[in-house]
């Protein structure tokens, strides 16, 4: 028996892309250890803020490329399971299309902080720092999963913590920002910061989203996400929302009144809101297992017989009512109930001599 691993194909060439990238990148670094006491970089596979120019494409491969095999795997099962989840529920073209974006932004927004951090401070070393890894991936990721599925509770440790999916994104910066001050990690911190405000903003402004409802005219479905629940304070807990709303509702209105966001009118909100309720009843695939995919589509297969049933029950009263008019109706002289009926027979009269069926007298010759 054969085990077969059922992965997308978008998922599939991510991770192999993350597997061959890290490989590569560590050869590399292993072969100029031989060679160099310094610290060694690899310009052409990882992001370097002051050589970027040299290799554009790092833009993109960076997010790839894993230092160690900690992250390697960590990232990889980032990919494996959020992958899978994603690529499901939005399609291969729409879940690489995100990830394109979230690879690719966070990179270049951080160029110009550490060359203007390492221009302020005097040190070179910041414009030299590799930028590399998924952390902006991973803080996408979870800022998608709050969108989808904001109630789903992740149990770990056997059951002995549990949160709930809308809380990940706040606890993932928390986490990333105190590794940063303590450690130094300054660049996961930074990448997950601006992988949380990338990835919030297109879904909130930009990603089409399938049309749960049928409210939507476009092919497309609908225009980014304008429920309540997934403002961009409804990221953090409910005592860090009120001053986090103040601010990013200013942040709004400048963006609104220089015309680079449209503002949300009230019909897209209320829309919005029946999507959210609407993703609840779908049945979307479960995050780490496949113990709920079995019960949504039961849930879908009992949906389709209940309508089956309900389509048979509405025929066969549409029949009894057509069945009953024409039995209220009198019968027509061209329905074979009319033409079998027994006609009303007349007695023939009585002809006396002498006269013709129509009551005249019949002239008799006298010879006759």
């Amino acid at each position: 028996m054969s085990l077969r691993i059922n992965i997308p194909p978008a998922t599939r060439i991510f991770l192999v892309s993350l597997l061959t990238l890290s490989l590569l990148y560590n050869i590399a670094r292993w072969r100029q250890l031989d060679s160099t006491t310094t610290s060694p970089i690899v310009p052409y596979l990882t992001l370097v803020p002051s050589l970027f120019y040299y290799y554009p494409w790092t833009l993109c491969t960076a997010t790839f490329v894993e230092q160690n095999i900690f992250t390697v795997l960590l990232n990889a099962a980032t990919i494996f399971y959020g992958g899978k989840y994603l690529e499901r529920a939005w399609g291969s073209r729409e879940f690489s299309k995100f990830i394109a974006i979230i690879a690719i932004i966070p990179n270049v927004l951080i160029i110009p902080i550490y060359l203007i951090w390492g221009a302020t401070g005097g040190s070179t070393s910041r414009a030299l720092t590799q930028i590399c890894g998924g952390i902006s991936i991973q803080a996408s990721f979870l800022v998608a999963f709050k969108q989808l599925v904001p109630e789903h509770t992740v149990a770990l440790f056997k059951g002995l913590v549990k949160m709930r999916v809308k809380h990940f994104p706040a606890l993932f910066l928390l986490l990333n920002t105190i590794s940063g001050l303590i450690f130094g990690t300054d660049t996961a911190t930074i990448l997950a910061w601006i992988g949380l405000l990338t990835s919030w903003t297109y879904l909130r402004f930009y990603k089409y989203q399938p049309d749960l409802t049928g409210t939507s005219n476009s092919a497309l479905g609908i225009k980014g996400d304008a429920s309540e629940t997934f403002a961009f304070a409804c990221l953090f807990p409910d005592v860090m929302q009120p001053p986090i709303a103040f601010v990013a509702d200013q942040i709004y209105a400048l963006l609104v009144t220089v015309r680079i966001l449209s503002p949300f009118s009230a019909a897209e909100i209320a829309s919005g809101n029946q999507q959210v309720l609407a993703r609840g009843e779908a049945g979307l695939p479960t995050l780490l297992n496949n113990q709920r995919d079995g019960a949504s589509r039961g849930k879908r297969e009992e949906a389709e017989r209940r309508r089956a049933l309900a389509l048979k029950a509405l025929d066969q009263r549409l029949q009894a009512a057509a069945v009953g008019r024409a039995q209220a109706q009198p019968p027509s002289l061209l329905e074979p109930s009319a033409l079998a009926q027994p006609r009303p027979t007349t007695p023939t009269p009585q002809v006396a001599p002498g006269q013709s069926m129509l009551g005249e007298t019949s002239y008799t010759p006298d010879n006759a």
